[in-house]
């Protein structure tokens, strides 16, 4: 070789390139493990803030009695434009789902866009305003008769 002659060798780039590679076998799952994370915790933030808004309708616009659903809640202001603007809207990987839309009761559900990917746990809050955690799909149900969360456990 020439002295002049200046680079990287083919085995001190493949070094590199595994290096490389073995960082991100570690950091890719942890990154996703946080994200699922930060929806969940997402939802549950969610899941409050719909439970505070239907408390502040049934005591305003429901004169006492009615609970709206979520496009009344999102008409109102009470909630933003991602859950108020359709009746089953998607925020942070998860769809929300209010059940029970009668006058004097209301459920919301919160299940995992794709399940695993997005989120593990589905989350629901009822009219006693007590978040449950299922763990896994079908877990977590609403009496819509009542506005009770069935299954799950309490985590709020």
């Amino acid at each position: 070789m020439n002295k002049n002659e200046k680079g990287f060798s083919l085995v001190e780039l493949l070094v590199v390139v595994i290096i490389i590679a073995i960082v991100a076998a570690i950091a890719i799952p942890n990154l996703l493990a946080s994200r699922r994370a930060a929806n969940e915790a997402s939802a549950i933030s969610s899941l409050r803030t719909i439970h505070s808004a239907e408390a502040t309708y049934q005591a305003t616009i429901g004169q006492g009695t009615a609970y709206g659903d979520l496009t009344d809640l999102g008409t109102q202001g009470l909630v933003d434009n991602v859950l108020g603007g359709s009746a089953t809207p998607s925020k942070s990987g998860y769809d929300f789902d209010q059940v029970g839309t009668l006058t004097d009761v209301y459920c919301v559900t919160a299940v995992p866009t794709n399940p695993g990917s997005s989120g593990i746990r589905e989350f629901g809050v009822g009219i006693d305003g007590v978040i449950y955690a299922g763990a896994g799909a079908g877990t977590i149900g609403c009496t819509a008769a009542d506005g009770v969360i069935t299954g799950g456990s309490v985590i709020q």
